[in-house]
């Protein structure tokens, strides 16, 4: 979509700090970072929401688990324990409209999140 961040990220009209990139997914920096380590997993195909899963795009979202997997053992903050967020909609704290994942480590992370 023309007026999405994460497809202009995607794209590389915006610049981002990489961390992983294939052919369904891209995983980056989180420009502000709420934890020492902040970042984010996105599909490159444009998602709105979680909402919006189904059995054609189901896969991209386990591939996304199995990279979030792999960049937090390179990170070495698997054995330490991380969260993963998805916001959804409105309410759920979605302020992009690109299904993305926040994944959040390097501290104690308190419960209940804001």
């Amino acid at each position: 979509m023309a007026d999405c961040i994460f497809c202009k990220i995607i794209n590389g009209d915006i610049p981002s700090k990489k961390i992983y990139e294939d052919d369904k997914v891209l995983a980056f920096h989180d420009i502000s970072p709420e934890a020492p380590v902040h970042f984010l997993v996105i599909p490159k195909e444009h998602i709105v929401s979680a909402n919006e899963i189904n059995e054609e795009n189901s896969k991209i979202i386990a591939h996304i688990f199995i990279i979030i997997n792999k960049i937090v053992r390179e990170l070495n903050v698997a054995d330490a324990g991380y969260r993963i967020i998805n916001n959804c909609g409105t309410d759920g704290g979605q302020t992009v409209g690109h299904m993305h994942f926040h994944i959040l480590a390097g501290r104690n992370l308190k419960w209940p999140p804001g």
